[in-house]
């Protein structure tokens, strides 16, 4: 059986560790940059008043949106807007600020508060992002567009967290599977019963038909990680949590990238004869073609990476407009109206799920297949 193999759990770990990594490069999204220009105190009151919690329930509504589909170095489950309770549990945070950092997401009070830790001072942003400031919590620039430095972030971020989660699940799900086949003889058991059906689809309908017979088993632990991965975590994201991960495009590029560096490094000279010298063509055209073909190679994986952040992302956004019309109309009828159609795209967005992980590794096992396309093949077509 496929999960057997020991490259499974290579392909498996290599998730959990480069994910993350991903995710950590996004919260901290560029390097510390120091402002220039400090905002006089009455700036600074005047901007924090025109950027204060928004009371129109429109604005509230985008401002919710904008912050669920964002990443977070919590999980607030929700929140009691009559005490002003929140409901969830705080994260590590860990920063790198001329020395290592590290410290409860608690001390952020929900993004209220500024967090000491060895005498350095922190404050989140509204972009979820960590700066530097001073015990009195002093941001420069715009309160959205904060201008302080902020330090190397690698926090256990929510995002992080869940793809922890699913890799840990996956290992469970999957090690139970191989050990049941190993036991029984070749027969599966227990929960291995539901998932070797789609095990094999995506050997017989996908890598076998793309790949071939010749080539397909060296790909198998990397197209249904990845299936597996992306499924998982888009059910996740169905969830009621605030889980964005594949609507994450720093995650999406790494499964990108991934997806990049397999497909080139095991590609044959066949491959690479077709990118800068196609046969059959004239020279000059081979020469004007040559750029466009190697163009193509890095515009496969760009559009991995925007379908599966695009298409997901944008189901969040789609369910929460939907609910937000019964508190923008305030009306029985439209609050049932909104409630069907919420309905319905849930239950569209539960076979996108599915379908996002199908596409991916479907695309990723085409690409796999140019690349270590045989030469008589060509020869056949000619």
């Amino acid at each position: 059986m496929v999960f057997s193999n020991k490259a499974t759990k290579f392909i498996l770990l290599l998730t959990l560790v480069f994910a993350p990594i991903l995710g950590f490069a996004n919260a901290s999204d560029d390097l510390p940059v120091k402002s220039e220009i400090q905002v006089d105190a009455h700036s600074t009151q005047a901007n924090h008043e025109e950027h204060s919690e928004p009371t129109d329930i429109k604005a509230k509504i985008d401002a919710y949106k904008q912050h669920h589909v964002l990443d977070a170095h919590e999980f607030s489950l929700f929140e009691d807007e009559a005490t002003g309770a929140h409901y969830g549990f705080p994260l590590p945070i860990i920063l790198w600020d001329n020395g290592v950092e590290i410290f409860s997401s608690s001390k952020f009070e929900h993004g209220h508060a500024v967090a000491e830790s060895n005498g350095n001072y922190y404050k989140l942003g509204h972009d979820e992002k960590i700066y530097k400031t001073d015990a009195s919590g002093t941001m420069t620039g715009d309160e959205h567009h904060p201008t302080n430095i902020k330090p190397l972030d690698f926090s256990i971020t929510k995002n992080v967290l869940s793809i922890m989660i699913v890799a840990f699940l996956m290992f469970f799900v999957f090690s139970s599977l191989a050990k049941t086949y190993a036991k029984n003889g070749g027969i599966s058991s227990g929960v291995g019963r539901f998932f070797e059906p789609i095990v094999l689809y995506v050997r017989d309908e996908i890598a076998i038909p793309n790949i071939g017979e010749k080539h397909y088993k060296k790909y198998m632990s990397f197209l249904l990680t990845v299936f597996f991965f992306i499924w998982f975590l888009n059910i996740f994201g169905l969830t009621p949590l605030g889980i964005n991960v594949t609507g994450n495009i720093a995650i999406t590029f790494g499964l990108a990238v991934v997806t990049f560096i397999i497909t080139n490094i095991t590609a044959n000279k066949n491959y690479w004869g077709h990118i800068f010298w196609m046969p059959g063509v004239p020279i000059p055209m081979k020469i004007i073609l040559a750029p466009i073909e190697l163009l193509g190679i890095f515009i496969k994986p760009f559009a991995l990476m925007i379908r599966l952040y695009a298409n997901m992302i944008a189901g969040h956004i789609v369910v929460m407009s939907l609910l937000a019309l019964i508190f923008i109309f305030k009306n029985i009828g439209m609050g049932a109206f909104s409630l069907i159609l919420t309905f319905i795209i849930s239950v569209i967005e539960i076979l996108v799920a599915a379908l996002q992980a199908y596409i991916f590794t479907m695309l990723a096992a085409l690409y796999f297949g140019s690349a270590v396309e045989e030469h008589h093949h060509d020869e056949a077509h000619h």
